[in-house]
């Protein structure tokens, strides 16, 4: 059976589309798994926590690196292939991470999990584009934004739980099963053949994608932490920004290149991608910041402050597949607009935290802030895709995830500045007036009682750092609510036979 070949007459394969899904599944938690385990690895490996750190940023830059090549990869080689291909490293990397003993060894499975599961996405996104018909896509499409959305969201549940009771190899040997089991179901169900499709990749623009995405990448999540004056941070920037501008030229003049910028010349597609990497910006500050405020501020433990924002996570989950339902019904514009309102009305709302804010409301919050968040990202997104022409499908989910990768990154760069500006602003505002209070004091306090006040002026300056930042954040939510008015119904235009012939477009549908 030829599963690339689905036509609107055809059932699409469903049990292929759960194997995919379950492999998409093991690897979205293995991207937030090791969050909270981080301290628990450098204490066993007696290494510096922004050595451990790696662990996350490198998974991230092989993300970054492969995803831009998946178009290629979708195009030039079979679903079976590629999921086999990919499910293996994904599968290698995990049983080789719960045995490692040492940290260079824990960061190469890291590595060699991300190699694998950065080209998942791509494929199963490609697949379901190819096996529904427009009319269709949004049910199918909800469907893959619940294992999108609820994976990552309850990997540090799952992970605070697991290193509260267990060692943190524990989060690695209960995966590995997992992906066994997807494994060797995908060697025997997934049957599609691939005629042989004559593309081959240009070097150079692997080298220059790589240096390109993955300097930007770099660079913007180590600006929160080192700083934008750490000569790594803006270094890595600039020599990424000037790659990804001689990448992007070079795609152009190319006639099959490894990634189609053309398909910006789509405009619904143009504009479903900016509102993407807006929505991204503003679904970053919440996940940064919610944890900073329950852990730091609060001083709830990391299990329960999983537990605090699990509720939200379930939530978006249910209604990924509600939504992709009423977005076949009623389109993108309708659902991002209330979605839009939703988690602008939430997010302001969290700009008002205080020290004594109960965790009923702060549930009830994040809570509906997800459901709003669930109403735009996928229906956006498939919107954008809908518009293009089924050739440039394996393109049009490259570019949505890569720059998926780097708005995600550039939030929290952006994010992290901001509250640690404000809440160096807000800590000196409150020194001062604790000393002009104390300078008019007939008593002075002990050394014990000055440690502690000092120590509440700090939660209080970085309270009001999180506050005014979830403000901010407001204004970066009403941008893409304006945007979202201009969306409408997507249709993709019909295409010759001459059009869609693999041996002539290079398809990577058959």
């Amino acid at each position: 059976m030829n599963i690339n070949a689905t036509t609107n007459e055809k059932k699409p394969p469903y049990g292929i589309i759960v194997i995919l899904m379950a492999g998409a599944f093991v690897a979205f938690l293995n991207s937030t798994l090791l969050n909270i385990a981080l301290p628990s690895i450098s204490a066993d490996f007696e290494i510096d926590p922004s050595i451990g750190q790696w662990l996350i940023t490198g998974y991230m830059l092989v993300n970054g690196v492969m995803i831009p090549t998946s178009a290629f990869l979708i195009q030039k080689y079979s679903t079976r292939r590629l999921f086999i291909t990919a499910m293996s490293l994904f599968a290698f990397g995990t049983i080789m991470a719960g045995m490692a003993h040492s940290f260079p060894i824990l960061l190469l499975s890291r590595m060699i999990q991300a190699s694998g599961s950065s080209i998942m996405l791509p494929v199963l996104m490609n697949f379901l584009l190819t096996s529904f018909p427009v009319e269709k896509r949004g049910s199918a499409m909800g469907v893959f934004g619940l294992i999108m959305t609820f994976a990552p969201a309850i990997g540090p549940t799952l992970s605070g739980y697991i290193v509260e009771h267990y060692e943190w190899r524990m989060l690695f040997y209960v995966v590995s099963p997992i992906a066994i089991i997807v494994l060797i179901l995908a060697i025997f169900k997934i049957k599609d053949k691939k005629e042989k499709v004559d593309i081959h990749i240009d070097r150079l623009s692997v080298v220059l994608s790589s240096l390109g995405f993955g300097g930007l990448l770099y660079g913007f999540s180590s600006a929160g932490t080192k700083g934008w004056t750490n000569i790594h941070v803006y270094g890595t920037l600039i020599v990424g920004a000037i790659a990804l501008i001689f990448f992007v030229l070079r795609q152009l003049k190319m006639t099959t290149p490894m990634l189609e910028f053309r398909i910006f010349k789509y405009p619904l597609f143009s504009l479903s991608a900016v509102i993407t990497i807006v929505i991204n910006i503003a679904l970053f500050s919440a996940m940064l910041l919610m944890p900073m405020y329950i852990q730091t501020v609060r001083g709830i433990s990391p299990f329960h402050s999983g537990l605090l924002l699990l509720p939200g996570a379930i939530i978006m989950g249910i209604m990924s597949p509600i939504n992709g339902r009423l977005f076949d019904k009623y389109g993108a514009r309708t659902l991002a607009l209330i979605g839009l309102t939703l988690t602008a009305i939430t997010t302001y709302m969290f700009s008002q935290l205080s020290m004594t804010t109960t965790t009923t409301t702060l549930v009830l919050i994040y809570s509906v802030r997800m459901l709003g968040m669930s109403m735009v990202m996928m229906p956006i997104m498939t919107n954008g895709l809908n518009e293009l022409p089924q050739r440039m499908n394996p393109h049009g989910t490259a570019l949505n995830n890569t720059l998926s990768q780097v708005s995600g990154a550039i939030g929290s760069a952006v994010m992290i500045t901001i509250m640690s500006q404000r809440t160096a602003t807000h800590g000196e505002e409150l020194a001062a007036q604790a000393m002009k209070e104390m300078s008019n004091s007939t008593t002075q306090p002990t050394p014990e009682a000055l440690a502690t006040m000092q120590e509440q002026l700090g939660m209080q300056a970085m309270l009001e750092g999180i506050n005014d930042t979830f403000l901010i954040s407001v204004g970066v939510v009403l941008v893409a609510l304006i945007l979202s008015f201009f969306v409408k119904r997507a249709v993709p235009p019909k295409e010759t036979e001459e059009q869609t012939s693999p041996t002539k477009m290079n398809e990577a549908v058959e």
